[in-house]
């Protein structure tokens, strides 16, 4: 049954109210509207952007994928746009005769393998940015191994990997 004291339909939310749920400044919320990766519920009577709980969870997402995985709006723009082609095919596929299916279940395909595509090159860059950190980082403990041997450091980038750091400082 539902709850009495519920109001009936969602809250919407002003940009400041979505600024302080999502952590996104309001000047990056009227962006992502600007480049088409969201649009506002509604206009208050002030015209004021009005957001619901669905446009909070499209921002999320997209804080998400920029944020923590470096996604380029343009990659989140096309993997938003296939999310909403996915629900698109559901329909075809369930309310489809057998060729509407085939077409349904073809288009999701191909959507499926860009999105593999997409992963896969933010993952060698991913691989690129790592190795280059570890490489940097033996480099530095090549550096502190020196130092803890008595040794100075040798400021050429192969010195310690190819066994010719300085000889211990008297």
């Amino acid at each position: 049954m539902a709850d009495p004291t519920a109001p009936p339909f969602p809250r919407l939310l002003r940009i400041q109210e979505v600024s302080a749920e999502t952590g996104l400044t309001p000047r990056s919320i009227r962006y992502y509207e600007e480049v088409g990766l969201l649009a506002p519920v509604a206009r208050s009577g002030g015209a004021y952007r009005l957001y619901d709980a669905d446009d909070l969870s499209r921002l999320r997402f997209i804080a998400a994928l920029r944020m923590d995985a470096g996604f380029s709006l343009a990659e989140i723009g096309q993997l938003l746009e296939d999310e909403q082609a996915r629900a698109r095919n559901r329909v075809r596929f369930l309310q489809g005769d057998g060729a509407e299916q085939r077409a349904a279940m073809s288009d999701a395909l191909a959507r499926i393998d860009r999105q593999i595509q997409t992963l896969e090159r933010k993952r060698a860059r991913l691989d690129e940015m790592l190795a280059d950190a570890r490489e940097r980082r033996a480099h530095n403990q090549a550096h502190l191994d020196d130092l803890d041997a008595g040794r100075g450091p040798d400021h050429s980038p192969h010195a310690a990997a190819a066994g010719l750091a300085l000889e211990p400082v008297p």
